[in-house]
């Protein structure tokens, strides 16, 4: 659901119909969906021609990356100028910040966006005009996202589109067990993020040794080199890079010399770019000293001691980075009890010592929360003494309920209002990159426009820029993510169930040959054909559908796993089949189907690409039992 706003005058008449024999425009699907859309009834069309009019002091590269959309959707022609045309015959895109005079003009009266990050873009058929203001270099950039979705159509329909972010921070935090993303992984990932308009990402490996178990020791002259490059990209795609270091496992809170190593590392990294940072200090042992010096300083060892040791430290490093920057970004941090919100004496001593402008992030209810409520946020704000920074451990994979499964379900069971409670959502993703912008980019709607946050239509979105905008590869890809829509938890109980679409078929084939008469069954039957045919294409079609040969590859033993279990399911379907008709043929066929059952059970992880290596899990529990079941099936009642 959108609101429309109250236009003024000329608003409402550059959004007025102008041909008789114009076309009728419809809503564009457009993700994060904007906080305000209005839609007029006529279109435009850009053609092979276009004239961009970027407002002085715009920025250069999103001139140029303005004009790269165009020319992927077919404009052979780009003319820069540097004032709007006269000529309504020739389709024009004006940029810049709002508060220029030429994009005041071309907005013709509607009224901007004046949130950070914010912009408007309108598109006016009757001058056939596009324009794209931003509040800010940002939310120029964020228009200039939206204006790639809106020219995949054929016809730009006449809008108006005044947009911002409900969540202030919104991205990622790489923050998992097992091997790190790769620095190309991690630049494509960079790429990804400017799509969906995030703004965030931190790098915390947790197996980057400088980062953690010698995190005192300056990086190698050839991995800062890499990061810098890596923070360079980041600014390019304007998301915040953000370090984080651990230094937990063997800090002395209270050394002088602890202190400085942190200010000389951060020293290191800000000279190459990188200016906000982060103190990790989660999974780590918190009640028991590192050093006897702790001991002198804040008393015996405990949940308190540690509370009021940590915020001293972290306090002491937030007040370094004021003074050498008064604009510099709050330094963040993630507690060792980070999940829940009971007040605790960890909690307590925390909230009473730490510095108010230091940001805490919080997982949730737990460690993998089922959900997360407006009052789960409050009682956060309430142990911490300060609104919090989700840390959402979705879509990670790097804990043992996870092993063999990639997490590729809607994002949900986050409640609407949760923007008001945080300031923000950074999302854990998977050991594998490309695979993980599934969720990723559900997490991302959400901190946008949680109030008109579809999960549903955005997982499907999530498919099609996977795919390019390819229908087959499209339908492909979301048969293969009900496959691993599992969302388990630390407990037994997921809190997304399996392949719910295949489950919803295999129950109705279940209910059709217990009861069903025979045309009933032999409708099940085909089917149940169908759907196994289409598990069977997958795989290919995915592969050569997707543009991004890192999601084929990083997904490869899914992919081939998933083939084999339609396979299975094929010979299954045949087998139902065999037996509705009496035939002896019948034992053949679910002989067949075990066999080959057997053989998908056993497709195994790529070794070392996770944390935990083991076999694939295909819609577990739900594919696998109905083939084991199926010999009995046939007017049995067995549900």
């Amino acid at each position: 659901m959108t609101r429309r706003i109250g236009l003024p005058l000329l608003a409402a008449t550059l959004l007025s119909s102008t041909p008789l024999a114009a076309q009728v425009a419809t809503r564009p699907a457009i993700f994060p969906a904007p906080t305000e859309l209005t839609l007029g009834a006529d279109t435009m069309t850009l053609g092979r021609r276009v004239t961009l009019v970027a407002a002085p002091g715009t920025d250069a590269a999103t001139v140029a990356l303005a004009a790269q959309i165009l020319r992927t959707a077919g404009v052979e022609t780009i003319t820069t100028a540097r004032r709007p045309v006269t000529d309504a015959a020739q389709p024009q895109i004006v940029l810049g910040l709002a508060d220029a005079a030429l994009v005041r003009t071309a907005l013709s009266g509607t009224a901007p966006d004046a949130a950070r990050e914010g912009y408007t873009l309108t598109i006016a058929p009757a001058t056939n005009t596009v324009t794209l203001a931003g509040h800010d270099a940002d939310g120029l950039f964020h228009a200039v996202q939206t204006l790639r979705q809106l020219v995949q159509r054929p016809t730009l329909p006449a809008l108006v589109i005044r947009d911002h972010p409900a969540m202030p921070v919104r991205g990622t935090i790489e923050g998992f067990y097992g091997k790190p993303w790769t620095m190309a992984e991690r630049t494509r990932h960079l790429d990804f993020l400017a799509t969906v308009k995030a703004n965030t990402y931190v790098y915390s490996p947790k197996d980057d040794p400088y980062a953690r178990d010698r995190w005192r020791e300056a990086y190698p002259a050839e991995t800062l080199t890499q990061l810098g490059t890596l923070a360079a990209a980041a600014t390019r795609n304007h998301v915040d890079f953000v370090y984080a270091i651990s230094p937990g496992p063997s800090v002395c809170f209270s050394a002088p010399a602890d202190l400085q190593a942190l200010r000389t590392k951060f020293d290191a990294l800000r000279a190459i770019g990188i200016h906000r940072f982060y103190v990790a200090l989660d999974d780590i042992e918190y009640k028991k000293w590192n050093c006897d010096a702790d001991q002198a300083a804040f008393g015996p060892s405990g949940a308190a001691a540690a509370g009021k040791a940590q915020a001293q430290l972290l306090s002491a490093v937030q007040a370094d980075l004021t003074r050498r920057d008064p604009k510099a970004p709050p330094l963040i941090m993630v507690p060792t009890e980070y999940y829940d919100a009971k007040d605790t004496p960890y909690k307590a001593a925390l909230r009473d010592n730490l510095d108010p402008k230091v940001v805490v992030q919080w997982t949730g209810t737990d460690v993998v929360p089922p959900a997360i409520s407006v009052p789960d946020a409050k009682a956060a704000t309430k142990a911490f003494g300060r609104k919090t920074l989700l840390w959402d451990n979705y879509p990670v994979n790097d804990y043992a309920q996870t092993t063999g499964r990639l997490l590729m379900a809607p994002y949900a069971r986050r409640e609407a209002g949760l923007a008001g409670e945080l300031t923000g959502i950074l999302s854990n993703p998977m050991n594998q990159e490309a695979p993980s912008r599934v969720a990723v980019t559900g997490v991302l709607a959400f901190a946008w426009n949680d109030k008109d946050y579809d999960a549903e239509r955005t997982w499907q979105w999530s498919a099609r820029e996977l795919a390019g905008g390819d229908a087959r590869a499209t339908d492909a890809l979301l048969t293969f993510f009900d496959t691993q829509h599992m969302a388990p938890t630390f407990g037994s109980q997921p809190w997304q169930e399996q392949a719910p679409r295949l489950h919803a078929l295999l129950d109705a084939v279940r209910t059709a040959l217990a009861d069903g008469d025979a045309g009933t069954r032999a409708q099940a039957i085909a089917d149940l054909t169908r759907a196994a045919d289409d598990l069977v294409a997958a795989p290919d079609t995915i592969r050569a559908g997707v543009a991004d040969a890192s999601f084929t590859e990083q997904a490869r033993p899914w992919l081939d796993a998933l083939a084999l279990w339609g396979r299975a399911l094929g010979q299954t379907a045949a087998g139902l089949a065999a037996a509705d008709a009496g035939s002896p043929a019948a034992a053949h066929y679910f002989a067949d189907a075990q066999r080959l059952a057997t053989a998908a059970a056993a497709v195994r992880t790529i070794p070392g690409a996770t944390r935990f290596d083991g076999t694939i899990r295909i819609a577990d529990g739900v594919l696998d039992r109905f083939i084991t079941d199926a010999p009995g099936l046939i007017g049995t009642g067995a549900r």
